[in-house]
């Protein structure tokens, strides 16, 4: 019998090569062992409410009076929700054309882009224009619009940051496109040497590789460092100069867990930087619902915004956002929420800003928290987590414990990884899903488990490793240079 179109065999060979860590052999592991009875705590992926983080309140009854609103005609709708999340619902009922289950725009709500371009505008210090602004299910997924506009093939690369996100590797393969790597430095606090990014280019043009873009994280995902200034200005020399686009993955932008380096846009930088650079460096910037002290990962709610793009290009774009009719509606409207939140005066101001300020507080104490867990542990070295949601931690594996994953056939982290979840019941993600320098192993686990159970998580993962270390190394010890 001849083989069918969809046997594996006849696959398209790009959907074959996608690799994606984040749910990739360690999260199916964990589902089985989760399965069979055993607790699993899913610090596999940045997903703060299925790790016990609530729901902030605004926004939900805002959201629940647009998915219901016949609550609205209800006398005594004032009972159950505070004035001002009747008016917020009423008004973004106003900019549909049918309510929530009625398809928006492909490019999303007019009037729900126009609020993210005013949160753009208070932000930088210059105006933002709605028409340049996509509303997306999730970031991601504008992620991969751009990427698909981009990558004419396989001679066409993108510049990505090692350690990386997997959704980058994983879509560029997709596209069937070029990873180029830049390695960011561990020792200096996962930091970019602009010299790198040189080499890394040259590399890529001497194996006839037509570099078109990079990728920066900022805060960076899974190193959780923030880009200063100056390094945000040298990467945008660096475009102007190689004729690069820049894909600014901003996402984390509320996760800030120091106050050395707080968050600056790409794009204040870009256009604070003049001429020649504010009209000719094409930016592209990412945002979400799903970080920040919002974790609304489930409701896919995203945005990006163009900068230097020509009309044709965005034309271009919106045909192809088309194609998926419209970006699904409820985010919407928790995007417009989290651009525009309660103001002083407002009914809902002082829960918001207790509920929100309380969330980060508690993130800042877990990353800390964490960081001097994992250094506190033998052989196991971490940065702090600057922002974002990750914690990043070097494990010097012994030459035996190497040895050990060579013979069950995997790579060292994964085996690493595997042993501490059978058991600890922690699931993370090795370092080599995110790509790493050769001969040096990590793992990524979230900040997120509730506060309260972060010593008794730090505690467990310390007695694992110990005892793993004592398992695998010398009676003499090891150490990494």
């Amino acid at each position: 019998m001849a083989p069918k179109p969809l046997d594996y065999e006849l696959l398209n060979k790009n959907v074959k090569k996608v690799q994606y860590a984040v749910r990739g052999e360690l999260y199916l592991r964990a589902s089985e062992l989760q399965k069979e009875g055993k607790k699993i705590i899913f610090t596999n992926v940045g997903n703060p409410h299925a790790l016990g983080q609530r729901p902030l309140t605004f926004p939900r009854q805002v959201v629940a009076l647009c998915q219901a609103p016949f609550l609205l005609d209800d006398p005594n709708v004032g009972l159950l929700f505070p004035a001002d999340a009747v008016a917020r619902a009423k008004h973004y009922l106003s900019l549909t054309t049918g309510g929530l289950g009625a398809y928006s725009d492909s490019r999303g709500l007019p009037g729900v882009r126009k609020e993210v371009a005013e949160f753009i505008g208070r932000r930088d210090g210059y105006p933002s224009d709605p028409e340049l602004i996509f509303l997306t299910d999730g970031a991601s997924k504008g992620v991969m619009q751009i990427l698909n506009c981009i990558i004419r093939g396989a001679g066409d690369g993108v510049l990505v940051p090692v350690p990386q996100y997997p959704l980058y590797s994983a879509t560029i393969s997709l596209f069937g496109g070029s990873l180029v790597p830049y390695y960011l430095e561990e020792t200096a606090n996962w930091g970019l040497d602009i010299n790198d990014l040189h080499q890394s280019v040259a590399e890529a043009r001497s194996r006839g590789i037509t570099v078109r873009a990079m990728v920066i994280i900022n805060p960076g995902n899974p190193t959780g460092q923030c880009l200063s200034v100056a390094n945000l200005r040298e990467i945008l020399h660096f475009c102007y100069r190689e004729n690069l686009v820049l894909l600014g993955d901003e996402v984390y932008q509320q996760n800030i867990y120091q106050d050395e380096r707080l968050f600056i846009s790409s794009r204040k930088v870009l256009l604070d930087m003049g001429l020649p650079f504010s009209k000719e460096v094409q930016l592209v910037s990412f945002h979400s619902v799903s970080k920040g002290y919002w974790g609304e990962c489930g409701q896919r709610g995203g945005y990006f915004e163009m900068t230097n793009i020509p009309p044709k290009t965005v034309d271009e774009i919106y045909k192809i956002a088309s194609i998926s009719l419209s970006p699904n509606v409820p985010a919407q409207i928790f995007m417009g929420l989290m651009v525009d939140p309660p103001k002083p005066g407002d009914s809902s101001y002082e829960q918001f800003v207790r509920e929100s300020k309380g969330i980060l507080e508690s993130l800042r104490r877990r990353a800390r928290m964490m960081t001097d867990g994992f250094n506190s542990c033998r052989n196991v070295v971490c940065n702090f987590t600057e922002g974002a949601m990750y914690s990043f931690p070097q494990i010097r594996l012994p030459p035996k414990a190497t040895e050990a994953a060579k013979q069950a056939g995997k790579v060292p982290d994964v085996f690493y990884c595997l042993k501490l979840l059978e058991a600890t019941g922690i699931s993370t993600v090795p370092g080599s899903g995110f790509g790493q320098k050769e001969g040096v192993f990590h793992l990524r686990t979230t900040i997120l488990p509730a506060e309260k159970d972060m010593p008794e998580i730090m505690s467990s993962f310390k007695k694992f490793n110990d005892e793993f270390m004592e398992q695998y190394e010398d009676h003499w010890g090891y150490s990494r240079i």
